[in-house]
């Protein structure tokens, strides 16, 4: 019936295209007709951004304490909820590669969460995040991909290690710089 309907529709636009205005058959419709076109009876608009510092939080308690653990020694860093430990590296200057850029086409953000209950508080690795992870060098248990662990409020005091080194199969040796 609806097929019908938009036939006849269509056949009555393409006829009347330089005789007379655009009239629907139809008794009821969403899209009335105003100067010839047609437009929707409602608009609904929606936003894709969190609301921000709507409930009086202040800015403390909307970053996890996360501390990263490499050859150098240890280093501690704020890490807003929703950034991914691969960005919120890059940002803090700690040697994580990641040159797929987080896309899951490498292992060379390759994480080893050093706590178990940390670890168990992770979402599980989807099956492309498990076989990028076999692919990395000195895989534990408790490896993870650095693009795919997203900081939020029960990951607090996280505590990362990085391994020696990583298997980048484009170019050895290159040091990444922060995007």
């Amino acid at each position: 019936m609806f097929i019908s309907k938009f036939s006849r529709l269509g056949a009555q636009a393409y006829k009347g295209l330089s005789k007379a205005p655009l009239t629907i058959p139809s008794k009821k419709s969403n899209f009335p007709i105003v100067n010839d076109y047609l437009e929707p009876l409602s608009h609904k608009l929606f936003c894709t951004t969190s609301p921000g510092n709507s409930q009086g939080e202040n800015e403390e308690n909307q970053k996890i304490s996360v501390t990263f653990f490499d050859k150098d020694g240890e280093q501690e860093i704020k890490v807003p909820i929703g950034m991914s430990m691969l960005e919120a590296a890059h940002e803090n200057d700690i040697e994580l590669e990641g040159a797929c850029e987080g896309s899951l086409a490498c292992s060379t953000c390759h994480v080893i969460v050093m706590d178990v209950e940390q670890y168990n508080k992770l979402e599980d690795p989807t099956d492309e995040e498990n076989d990028m992870l076999d692919l990395a060098f000195g895989l534990t248990e408790t490896s993870r991909l650095g693009c795919q662990v997203i900081a939020k409020p029960e990951l607090d005091g996280l505590r990362l290690a990085l391994p020696a080194a990583t298997r980048n199969f484009a170019v050895d040796g290159y040091k990444p710089k922060p995007h």
